[in-house]
């Protein structure tokens, strides 16, 4: 552990560390490469496909792309993002992908250490944060090369490996080891403490100290503990100029708020069937697990059991060609393995003749509570009661990101203060071309904590609060 990194850790330091960033995702990891220094410039000789785009990038040439006015330049740009600045990174870095091509990024980079910022990069897991809790051979819902970061495509760092895209996608194994090895590859592992886990962050304003000194920017106090190898727990205490919360969303699994929800059998997340399966509890033989939810997760987990002959009872309160279903929205050729699953959705139903052994399905019925003895009690649209015998109950309905460890866990920070705090549908308030936080100065959000749901788009959340930063650090007198 570097010195710095050991007197900022301790509190030891009376210099706040200029960045503290929570969460080693995609967003985190990102955000540290362009902290490090890496500065992305348009290629003297690339032309953008979009011409208003590429004759605003020739009105300054040799300028970088951090230095230039974000807003102005993505202005006009349409896609799959609400973010302006999301649009405008993806732009340089796959220029004509939603058209079906395969252009090279316009950009070229430049390691330039003296733009570098001094940051840290908290996270519980290894970098890569959700990434390493996702079934290993479960594909991705984006396209691999989606799902790849600045200047090391996907596609070449697994030609690298000799795996392979399978029809284009990658599994989430993949993707994570990438992840991991692109803060080896890149040198950013100095920046990275794994193993975080942070309880408090809490900020105030410090008092001059001098007459003629500037107005003071908030400091802020980021606390927690540190887990080693021999799960011994080292507090932390250290002060920051600027705090960015990347934490995403999966912390904490939405609830369905029914009697018996807390019992042993019934679990929120995938890995409870994978562990079962592993350890021969749920079988073949089993009574069946129940899979409550209609998104993608509910459709991993149902795939998981179908690969293992696992009997499953799938229930969902839509119906079945609702057009907000997600299955609805993905083209069939991309992902054949959802489609199969929201086949299997329409066509079976308990009140039929099974043309998929051992697969039930339950459209709109809602779950009413769970049993001690293992029995789930729905409801059907006609409002009768039905009753199953299972072994294993998965509630995978969404989830919430934790932010308990900001004053009042967030919610001040949030779109609409009065509504819970969701990446899809109240995520936190930020100005669009900074990320900044709009309640609290210094405080930024990345990824779906700003509304950012897929990482082709997180990295332009990344570019403009590394944007922000630098001129932040400019504008500090020597």
């Amino acid at each position: 552990m570097s010195t710095w990194r050991k007197d900022h850790l301790g509190a030891s330091s009376s210099e706040p560390l200029p960045v503290v960033i929570i969460g080693n995702g995609p967003s985190g990891i990102c955000l540290s490469y362009l902290l490090s220094g890496y500065t992305p410039y348009m290629k003297p000789d690339a032309i953008h496909p979009h011409p208003l785009l590429q004759r605003k990038l020739t009105e300054a040439p040799g300028v970088s792309i951090m230095d230039q006015d974000l807003d102005y330049l993505s202005e006009g740009l349409e896609g799959r993002s609400q973010s302006p600045v999301a649009l405008l990174f993806d732009a340089l870095l796959r220029p004509d992908t939603d058209l079906g091509g395969n252009m090279e990024s316009v950009l070229t980079w430049k390691h330039q250490k003296e733009r570098a910022i001094p940051h840290l990069v908290l996270g519980r897991k290894l970098p890569g944060g959700a990434w390493h809790s996702i079934e290993g051979s479960m594909v991705t819902l984006s396209q691999g090369q989606w799902m790849g970061l600045p200047d090391l495509q996907v596609k070449d760092w697994m030609c690298r490996k000799r795996r392979g895209l399978r029809n284009s996608r990658a599994t989430a194994g993949d993707i994570a080891h990438y992840y991991r090895d692109y803060v080896i590859k890149k040198g950013l592992g100095h920046n990275f403490m794994s193993g975080a886990v942070v309880t408090a962050v809490e900020w105030g304003t410090p008092e001059l100290s001098s007459p003629g000194a500037q107005d003071p920017s908030p400091v802020f106090q980021v606390s927690g503990f540190l887990t080693a190898t021999d799960r011994s727990q080292q507090p932390f205490s250290l002060c920051a100029r600027n705090v960015v919360l990347a934490t995403g969303t999966s912390d904490s699994p939405a609830q369905l708020g029914i009697r018996g929800e807390g019992l042993p059998f019934v679990h929120h997340d995938l890995s409870a069937l994978e562990a079962a399966t592993r350890a021969g509890t749920v079988t073949p033989s089993s009574d069946p697990v129940v899979i409550i939810g209609a998104g993608l997760s509910a459709a991993d987990a149902v795939l998981y059991a179908r690969h293992y002959n696992i009997p499953v009872i799938h229930a969902f309160r839509r119906p079945v060609d609702d057009p907000g279903l997600v299955f609805n929205q993905l083209p069939k050729m991309l992902y054949p393995e959802y489609h199969k699953v929201h086949q299997m959705m329409r066509e079976q139903s308990i009140l039929l003749p099974s043309p998929y052994e051992g697969y039930r399905s339950l459209p709109e019925h809602q779950l009413l509570l769970f049993k001690e003895d293992r029995q789930a009690v729905f409801q059907d649209p006609q409002g009768h009661q039905k009753v199953f015998e299972v072994s294993l109950v998965l509630v995978l309905i969404g989830s919430h990101p934790d932010l308990s460890f900001l004053p009042g866990a967030g919610a001040d920070l949030a779109m609409d203060p009065d509504q819970p705090l969701s990446a899809k549908r109240n995520p936190i308030d930020v100005d669009p071309f900074t990320y900044q936080s709009i309640h609290q100065e210094g405080l930024y959000a990345l990824g779906p904590l700003a509304g950012d749901n897929f990482v082709r788009f997180v990295q332009g959340g990344a570019l403009a609060v590394a944007s922000s930063l630098l001129r932040k650090e400019a504008r500090k007198p020597p």
